[in-house]
């Protein structure tokens, strides 16, 4: 069986280091310029993952504490900017924060060492100076293990910001199917750079969002989303309309009809994990679109922007269903959300109701973040 180039670089990435405590053996003198090279490593991870945290906190979210009122010190036309050109938050802002905290880490990690680590480490030379090599070996191997989950962190973080930027089909496939990467991402990267609300978001599948267009080419051509077609998934009944009217308390604004849809679909609906699996391998069977995600209360990224077309309709309210790439935390794949028209801004404004429970994604800057190449697929 062919090994995954992404989980063959992880794990030559942590293997190294343990390979080179084992050929050197363990000494004061190597440990100490280890455990500062260790040091920081360890520095740069925790500056990348607090780096990247406050600065989305302050320049993505920004809706609580401080960190809102941070955002609103600064000058409208520098947070404008931010917003419109996301490349500017990675390339330049994240960096300057990632470097400020790196620099103030490694001077506190530094002078640790220097009063009471490297002291330890001269004590546990003079005791094992007598010991065989093998042992020596065996403590050069366990003093290089932070070091090799260093190596593991920051490789699996440049591979998450790097696919985040640069969608490659190719690049994509491997990095769905490495295991280790995906487990690292999910427990580590994505909670620790998007903040602890993103273990919340639904565990989307790879792909599982099939699009198959037949007849392409010609007059009478078909497309199909899951299994249907856009009206067949759109459709819907008098339980779905009298609801989608009772729940809205104030009916005359739009803006707030379309965020109440939005809340009691993302509340009310649950990701359906084991209709994504089947849909993954071309499995149809099981029924998408508004009815089925009203009637079960769960379904997969189509079935929640279907939902929520056919209850904006029971409304009055112009919708659209949007398909295009949401990023799921370890690469782009197939996905489908909302817009709404909002006459008194003049505007179309996203709403993702599949990723609300991982947050507000309705009408915010986080879309810009992890939606992209959108297409109309309907508009009503």
């Amino acid at each position: 069986m062919k090994l995954n180039p992404i989980t063959l670089l992880l794990i030559v990435a942590f293997l190294f280091p343990l390979v080179k405590g084992f050929l050197r053996k363990f000494s004061s003198k190597d440990s100490k310029t280890d455990l500062i090279s260790t040091g920081f490593d360890i520095a740069f991870i925790i500056a990348l993952f607090l780096g990247s945290y406050l600065a989305r906190k302050v320049f993505v979210e920004h809706n609580e504490g401080i960190y809102k009122k941070m955002y609103s010190f600064l000058p409208e036309n520098i947070t404008s900017y931010i917003q419109n050109n996301n490349l500017t938050l990675y390339l330049i802002i994240i960096p300057i924060v990632i470097y400020i905290i790196y620099k103030c880490v490694t001077l506190i990690f530094y002078g640790i060492c220097l009063v009471s680590v490297f002291p330890i480490l001269d004590g546990i030379e003079t005791k094992v100076r007598s010991r065989g090599n093998s042992f020596k070996r065996t403590l050069g191997v366990l003093f290089q293990l932070p070091r090799a989950f260093v190596y593991l962190l920051v490789i699996s973080f440049v591979l998450n910001i790097f696919s985040m930027f640069y969608k490659d089909q190719e690049i994509d496939k491997y990095l769905q199917q490495s295991q280790l990467y995906n487990n690292i991402c999910k427990e580590v990267v994505i909670p620790i750079t998007k903040s602890t609300i993103a273990k919340k978001l639904p565990n989307i599948i790879n792909n599982s969002f099939k699009i198959q267009i037949k007849n392409i080419n010609q007059p009478n051509s078909i497309v199909y989303y899951n299994g249907v077609t856009i009206e067949e998934g759109v459709k819907s009944n008098s339980k779905i309309d009298n609801h989608a009217v009772k729940i809205i308390s104030s009916p005359q604004n739009t803006y707030t009809t379309a965020k109440e849809l939005y809340n009691w679909v993302g509340q009310n609906i649950d990701y359906d994990t084991e209709k994504a699996n089947l849909i993954l391998h071309n499995d149809f069977s099981k029924s998408s679109g508004a009815i089925e995600a009203f009637e079960t209360k769960k379904g997969i990224c189509f079935d929640y922007a279907c939902l929520y077309v056919a209850m904006c309709r029971a409304n009055n309210i112009k919708v659209r269903l949007i398909t295009g790439d949401g990023f799921n935390g370890v690469s782009w794949v197939g996905h489908a959300w909302n817009q709404v028209y909002v006459a008194k801004e003049n505007s179309w404004i996203n709403v993702d109701t599949t990723f609300s429970k991982g947050g507000n994604y309705f009408d915010t800057q986080r879309f810009n973040v992890d939606h992209r190449t959108s297409e109309i697929a309907g508009e009503w």
